[in-house]
């Protein structure tokens, strides 16, 4: 028997007829690498439902990857780009300066972790963001090393490709590779190969030791110009590192004359609980780049930081034609509004907790759990063959998110094993919604199962 639900409306099977026509000519038209993870064609889409072509509707926790923290079509959004499309669409910033990029940076200015002076330059992908984030930091330090970490995404153009761990999809065959690219170990408490039985203490100063070993094995610290570090990892698998690495990362780049910059793109924007995740460490970077939730889905992303590292480079070597376009920024000031009129942070918090204890407690029926884990309301499960062995199960990871969308549910995969569920509903989604979504998960996870 179908489970009643109250938000979740299916009208057909998945993918439905109308949205299949669609994917086959989509199969004609574009190359297999342009590959899509729900078969549901939109058609509209608002606060966290969205429903297709075939007019069934779902309960979406992809947040179009962490783009949505405000939710779809947010009302305040929509006004702001509406009225903005009235107005002009473009002129090059750099060219005819326009206030809402100035009034955007200020505002973003104002959440620098750590607190002090900032300043802030805009850009189009959190790619773009990176990939200046690094040259900024070689402009001020007059250096060229960069150390990145293992599991990191950080983006699929040169720079941050190279800075990107994952091999498959992102890496094969795309070499070579930018120079002047280090690796460490990332702590991970659930897998780390550091612990000696202690999942947590002596996984701390375990792995701190092999970071600087093998720092020391590949680079002089004094030629590195920057670190570059996600405070809760994305693409790697939701790994919520110890509290005490940000802080011993602060002090050892500080010990070597070396640049700190934060990668936010899928952490900030109220992901964790606190507007951007560094926060919560207590250390002020040097740069910080962001994107994702910026702009509410219009490309927009950012650098900022310390405003003498941010002035090393010279006049136009950073900036592009398109880079905080009005749209852009009038959808990011619309952004900033909403947060500050619905408290989003105090709900990415409630939401958080809620996810965090239901998927507690799913854990104890479900032993295809191997750990619930998260910050705030960025939260995953990863999954496993064997709660002891902890052998990745990636395809009862891809049955159960392939079932969830069946039945209405979208949820996205993450981690280098492809078996970790990652949870990115918008920041304001009703819990009485997501108790829905969880109450479907919590039955495919007894499907697969049996």
């Amino acid at each position: 028997m179908a489970t009643q639900t109250k938000f979740i409306s299916l009208k057909t099977k998945i993918p439905g007829p109308k949205s299949q026509a669609v994917l086959e000519r989509l199969d004609r038209a574009t190359p297999r690498a342009v590959s899509v993870y729900a078969p549901v064609v939109i058609d509209y889409a608002h606060g966290s439902l969205l429903t297709d072509i075939d007019g069934n509707t779902f309960i979406d926790l992809t947040g179009g990857v962490g783009v949505l923290n405000v939710g779809h079509t947010h009302d305040r959004v929509k006004a702001a780009l509406h009225e903005q499309v009235d107005r002009f669409l473009h002129t090059d910033f750099t060219v005819v300066p326009y206030e809402s990029y100035v009034r955007l940076a200020e505002r973003l200015n104002a959440h620098f972790p750590g607190g002090g002076p900032a300043t802030t330059a805009f850009f189009n992908s959190g790619a773009e963001a990176v990939e200046n984030a690094i040259k900024i930091a070689r402009a001020y330090t007059k250096r060229k090393g960069i150390l990145a970490f293992e599991r990191a995404f950080h983006g699929r153009t040169l720079m941050a490709m190279t800075l990107t761990s994952k091999v498959h999809p992102y890496k094969a065959g795309m070499g070579p590779y930018a120079p002047e690219v280090y690796r460490a170990p990332y702590p991970y408490p659930y897998r780390c190969e550091y612990a000696g039985g202690d999942p947590h203490h002596e996984c701390n100063e375990r792995c701190y030791a092999a970071i600087e070993k093998a720092l020391m094995l590949q680079v002089a610290p004094e030629d590195l110009a920057a670190v570059i570090v996600e405070p809760v990892q994305g693409e790697g698998g939701f790994v919520v590192p110890p509290k005490s690495f940000l802080p011993w990362l602060r002090e050892f780049t500080d010990k070597y004359g070396i640049l700190l910059i934060v990668d936010e793109v899928q952490t900030g924007f109220g992901r964790t609980g606190t507007f951007f995740a560094t926060e919560q460490a207590g250390i002020r970077p040097d740069l910080l780049a962001m994107a994702k939730s910026i702009a509410d889905g219009v490309p927009l992303s950012g650098v900022m930081g310390r405003p003498e590292v941010m002035d090393g480079p010279e006049d136009s070597q950073i900036g592009g034609t398109y880079v905080g376009n009005p749209l852009a920024t009038a959808a990011g000031n619309a952004v900033l509004d909403v947060f500050e009129e619905e408290n989003l942070l105090e709900q990415a918090k409630r939401q958080g907790e809620h996810l965090m204890a239901r998927l507690t407690a799913m854990q104890k029926k479900h032993p295809v759990i191997g750990e619930v884990r998260g910050l705030g309301a960025m939260v995953a499960i990863e999954l496993v063959k064997d709660p002891v062995t902890k052998e990745p199960a990636a395809a009862e990871t891809d049955k159960a998110l392939h079932r969830l969308i069946e039945q209405g549910v979208l949820l996205l995969k993450s981690g280098i094993y492809g078996n970790v569920m990652r949870f990115l509903a918008p920041l304001n989604t009703p819990l009485d919604m997501l108790d829905e979504a969880l109450d479907i998960l919590d039955k495919t996870l007894e499907e697969v199962r049996g």
